[in-house]
């Protein structure tokens, strides 16, 4: 069975960058055709889908996010990682990493228990 953990600080400063891993056990983030993705959920709103990164490494963004986001991955220890940098207050959420490909996010197979950021001063 795959599972994911998600793991990075709770609390990040206005301006800084957000940085949290994810690390995948029971499957390898190298399998053909499968994706790693990085989800949101800001108190009080729906989930928002902040990008990709597939199984050759190829990466996809949210458009709303792009210019700030960057996820990247280390195959030697199964993990991928999002970095969004600048950020505000209205960044945060629950983060949640999550297997699965297509704009359907509920149908993602896979998914970390989720993990609370709070951008504070």
């Amino acid at each position: 069975q795959v599972q994911l953990q998600e793991s990075g600080p709770g609390l990040v400063k206005p301006s800084q960058t957000l940085s949290l891993t994810c690390t995948v056990s029971g499957g390898s983030i190298t399998t053909n055709s499968d994706h790693w993705n990085w989800i949101r959920q800001p108190p009080g709103k729906g989930l928002e889908w902040m990008g990709t990164i597939g199984y050759s490494g190829n990466t996809y963004y949210s458009p709303s996010l792009k210019s700030r986001t960057s996820i990247s991955r280390d195959t030697s220890k199964n993990q991928f990682t999002l970095q969004l940098s600048s950020v505000t207050p209205e960044d945060t959420a629950v983060y949640y990493c999550a297997r699965g490909a297509g704009v359907v996010i509920l149908r993602y197979d896979y998914w970390g228990q989720g993990t609370q950021v709070t951008v504070s001063s």
